[in-house]
């Protein structure tokens, strides 16, 4: 009896580059793999979409199109190229007007995209219908989704096969038109049982000529036995990616899966593992001089009771490295669990779990629910569409109270064609304004990325990759390896023998109290009770706006600049009323914690 065939999609090139370098690879380092990978008898790549788009102008100066022509050209014009897209919020994380959603649907067509996969974070069709209707009006297949999770202990009502069977329904009632289903975990979180029994039910409900498949990730280590399970309960196809980028917050490793099924009845895409191995050379070689998170790497024991996907966690973890916060990540995601079980059981999966994050963050850094992040408050009322279940009542009151919104059930994208700000007319002005041409591919950047994107499309885009040459490493004697220790509430001055990885402490003495520091501490002490004259940042992040110039009044209370960190906009108020008298820093301008931003008089 022959083998029965599974079709294996890499997803190294989008979802493994995202999961472990919150998808901050530039395309010239990463293309010689795809090359390789298409001579290892790879032909079905995940190669966009997701936060593969934004970050590609956030952080690389890299245009996605171009990316995308270029992969095609690697990959060759019979390759199955895929890109994973989130409904009415297409590639953004906001939701987008008809005009927007049908214009990802053509561009993406006509960039490559052979397939792609449609989810809604929060399992709301209505979310899927117009989207799906787009993907196949622009000739591309429709891969539709519905996204899984295990809910923290003691929480009911969604996330089992019951819950899949009632989303599933929903879908086929709808008369959405697909050609796969998936089941999507982004955060890794389902056990195998309930995978078995989910892809059992759907089997038993598309039939047999319906392909069927499971992507989920390695965080909380049970990914193997997952694919195992949906395997003998019938998908017909399922995701793997290469190393490094396998494994720990990523998909599992094709070579791991491979070993997993020997002596069963399943043919892993003709995958030969002599010829992986050379893929996975090239592909080594090509990333060898980035910096690899070390929680990416990791099976978390945490995630299970804090679902945070591994395409958002690296993201999250890379941007509190840069902020020099990731002390907090511990207490973030742990924090987590109480957002979660509050806030509607919406799956944790791009942009959800980013709210979910948002959220998580700001009860730790600013108090338990002191800050309604701007997405899960959104989230909560219902702008994003119906979550599973209700969300706490309590939470719903804050959150409209801080927002200055009130609870919705229209559907989102009524919502989002209804704002100005979303047209297509708006954003060819603003392109205007700034003297960028209006192609169609322009206007979906500027509106896909907001400031970054124009940012970008004027040529001025930063590249913030993270690589093992950019780092500066001493190589002479120098005040350099003295350093200034507190244990206790005590200050020591502390100097080390020379050397990087591997050093020697030389001495350790008490630390003198300093004129300056006390000095120091005492104006950081008193600007930070928000009666100050002198306005400074909360916590390290970007410049994002000035909103005032020298000489403009300013009232107690008013919003004066908006930093940016973790994709929130933090806004800094003046803590009294005053004259603007100095603006100390610049659009763009990295600030630390307590900086001194703004002085009045």
């Amino acid at each position: 009896m022959a083998k029965k065939f599974i079709d294996i999609m890499d997803t190294t090139f989008r979802d493994g580059f995202q999961s472990v370098f919150g998808a901050r690879v530039l395309m010239n380092d990463f293309l010689p793999a795809v090359s390789a990978a298409k001579e290892a008898g790879i032909n079905h790549f995940e190669f966009g979409g997701g936060a593969r788009f934004q970050s590609l102008y956030f952080y690389l100066n890299e245009d996605a199109f171009t990316m995308m022509d270029k992969f095609r050209e690697a990959a060759g014009k019979d390759a199955n190229l895929q890109t994973l897209s989130r409904g009415v919020n297409t590639v953004t994380l906001d939701t987008g007007s008809k005009e927007l959603v049908d214009m990802h649907a053509k561009l993406f067509a006509k960039h490559g995209t052979t397939t792609i996969r449609n989810f809604d974070a929060l399992n709301d069709v209505k979310n899927l219908e117009y989207s799906a209707q787009r993907i196949k009006h622009h000739g591309l297949k429709h891969e539709v989704v519905v996204t899984m999770m295990d809910l923290p202990p003691n929480c009911v009502g969604a996330h089992d096969a019951e819950f899949y069977e009632k989303c599933l329904r929903e879908i086929l009632d709808s008369g959405i038109e697909f050609d796969s289903v998936c089941f999507k975990d982004a955060s890794g979180t389902s056990s195998p049982e309930k995978v078995y029994q989910t892809i059992k039910m759907a089997r038993r409900l598309l039939g047999d000529n319906v392909h069927l498949r499971l992507h989920t990730h390695e965080t909380a280590g049970v990914s193997i036995a997952c694919y195992l399970a949906a395997l003998e309960a019938g998908a017909d196809g399922i995701d793997l990616a290469a190393s490094p980028v396998s494994g720990g917050t990523s998909q599992p490793d094709i070579l791991t899966m491979l070993h997993a099924v020997k002596g069963k009845d399943y043919d892993l895409g003709g995958l030969e593992v002599d010829k992986i191995l050379k893929y996975e050379d090239v592909l080594h070689d090509c990333l060898k001089d980035y910096f690899m998170p070390p929680e990416a790497t990791q099976v978390s024991p945490l995630i299970p009771f804090s679902p945070m996907p591994g395409g958002a966690l690296t993201a999250n973890t890379q941007m509190m490295r840069d902020n020099n916060i990731l002390d907090k990540f511990p207490a973030v995601i742990k924090a987590m669990r109480e957002v979660v079980e509050k806030g509607g059981y919406g799956t944790s999966v791009t942009p959800v779990s980013q709210f979910y994050f948002q959220q998580a963050f700001n009860n730790v850094m600013f108090g338990p629910w002191k800050k309604i992040a701007e997405g899960y408050g959104k989230m909560v009322l219902g702008y994003f569409g119906k979550t599973p279940v209700a969300p706490s009542a309590d939470i719903v009151e804050l959150a409209a109270k801080q927002l200055n919104l009130e609870p919705t059930t229209a559907p989102a994208i009524d919502i989002a064609d209804k704002d100005e700000t979303k047209s297509i007319a708006y954003t060819k002005a603003l392109l205007e304004k700034e003297g960028i041409e209006a192609t169609e591919e322009n206007i979906f950047i500027a509106a896909a990325c907001k400031e970054k994107g124009i940012a970008y499309l004027k040529g001025e885009g930063k590249v913030m990759v993270r690589k093992n040459s950019d780092t500066i490493k001493p190589t002479t004697k120098s005040s350099s390896n003295q350093f200034s220790v507190t244990v206790n509430g005590h200050n020591y001055n502390v100097e080390v023998a020379d050397g990087f990885d591997n050093f020697k402490v030389k001495s350790i003495t008490p630390a003198k109290p300093s004129q300056s520091t006390e000095t120091k501490e005492e104006v950081k002490a008193v600007s930070s009770t928000g009666a100050s004259n002198e306005i400074t940042a909360t916590m390290s992040a970007g410049v994002f706006k000035i909103l005032v110039n020298i000489g403009d009044s300013v009232k107690a209370g008013q919003t004066v600049v908006i930093l940016e960190a973790m994709k929130m906009e933090i806004p800094i108020e003046a803590g009294c009323d005053g004259e603007v008298e100095e603006i100390l820093i610049s659009q763009g301008q990295t600030v630390e914690d307590g900086q001194l931003l703004v002085k009045l008089k």
